[in-house]
């Protein structure tokens, strides 16, 4: 049985790691290796991690699999909507897909958001990658369109909505 826990600093290299191992089978065949690269090492720093954790900027979740961490997400308000949460980041290990573990932790934090007296969850979803098929069977519909600049790269996103 999967257990939700709230992550702390220490689980910094954990989300690291399991971010690398998940974005290249995710995104190899959307972006370049060279914009992989960049953005991993643009988001998934350790210590920037840490600092997100530390200052409560973004509230992580991991699950663990026979206490293993095998996935996490990460939500806040959004900066200039505070009736809005922002799902930052949503990322299962490939070989734990397929079991369930991506609706579990949108449970979680749909909980958290509820509890947080909010009634709106958005993400951006790369407007190629299959997770939208996901996010629609979790109740999110498409709001609008954007392109959002990471250094000299573009992610070309869906923005999502669901009303909790």
């Amino acid at each position: 049985m999967p257990v939700i826990r709230p992550a702390t600093m220490a689980d910094a290299d954990c989300i690291v790691k399991i971010a690398h191992q998940t974005w290249w089978p995710t995104y190899r065949d959307i972006l370049s290796t060279e914009q992989i690269t960049h953005m991993l090492e643009a988001i998934y720093i350790s210590d920037k991690i840490a600092e997100q954790i530390e200052s409560g900027i973004q509230q992580y979740l991991i699950l663990e699999e026979d206490e293993e961490p095998v996935a996490f997400a990460a939500y806040s308000p959004r900066e200039d909507d505070a009736q809005i949460y922002k799902l930052h980041k949503l990322y299962c290990l490939p070989k734990t897909q397929g079991k369930g573990y991506g609706k579990i932790l949108m449970e979680a934090v749909t909980n958290e958001v509820k509890q947080a007296g909010k009634q709106v969850l958005e993400l951006n979803v790369n407007r190629n990658n299959n997770a939208k098929s996901f996010y629609e069977k979790m109740g999110f519909n498409v709001a609008y369109e954007e392109d959002v600049a990471i250094g000299p790269y573009w992610m070309n996103d869906y923005v999502m909505r669901r009303n909790l």
